[in-house]
């Protein structure tokens, strides 16, 4: 469970290394979309090289694939065990729900859509709050993370004292902030 003191202990260190310009997550949040989209665009490809038959498509979903691990590698610099590819997937399994989101919207779909994206949004900052060392990198921790807030709710990205995930997106949401220069 994360305390106020834990998640005030976070937000100093971060505090601390964006001064000394150590830290440019602006840079590292654009770099984390950039990586979703080559994590697209081997998917992509993968399914073009099987609905075509064409093998050529795989040179290239090597070649994206590489990228992406090399790019990936400038974000996660501290990882355990499963981590990387927890990573991985938090941030494909974002972009994923970020589009269905989207196709929701796009049929008028509001409520399901503004789920998505709820979903979405909490994957992308349990992402970060794996990366940055605030959801300690053990089982229970990211099990707790990733449980589903109660159906009931209808505020947008409430933040609740028990609830690790709203936490989390709540902090790093606060330290994520693109328009920041």
């Amino acid at each position: 469970m994360i305390k106020n003191q834990d998640i005030d202990s976070f937000m100093s260190r971060v505090k601390k290394l964006e001064k000394g310009h150590a830290l440019d997550l602006s840079s590292d949040q654009d770099l984390s979309i950039a990586i979703m989209n080559l994590i697209s665009i081997e998917e992509h490809l993968f399914f073009t090289s099987q609905k075509t038959g064409k093998i050529e498509y795989l040179d290239v979903l090597d070649q994206a694939r590489e990228m992406r691990k090399e790019l990936l590698k400038l974000i996660i610099k501290d990882y355990e065990g499963e981590v990387w590819c927890i990573s991985k997937h938090l941030l494909a399994s974002s972009m994923r729900l970020m589009e269905v989101g989207t196709k929701a919207l796009t049929k008028g779909d509001k409520a399901s859509a503004n789920d998505f994206f709820k979903k979405s949004y909490d994957l992308y900052n349990l992402f970060w709050g794996l990366n940055l060392g605030l959801v300690k990198k053990d089982p229970k921790s990211i099990k707790s993370a990733l449980k589903d807030q109660p159906k009931e709710e209808k505020v947008i990205n409430p933040v609740k004292d028990n609830d690790l995930m709203s936490k989390v997106s709540g902090v790093i949401g606060k330290i994520l902030d693109c328009c920041r220069e």
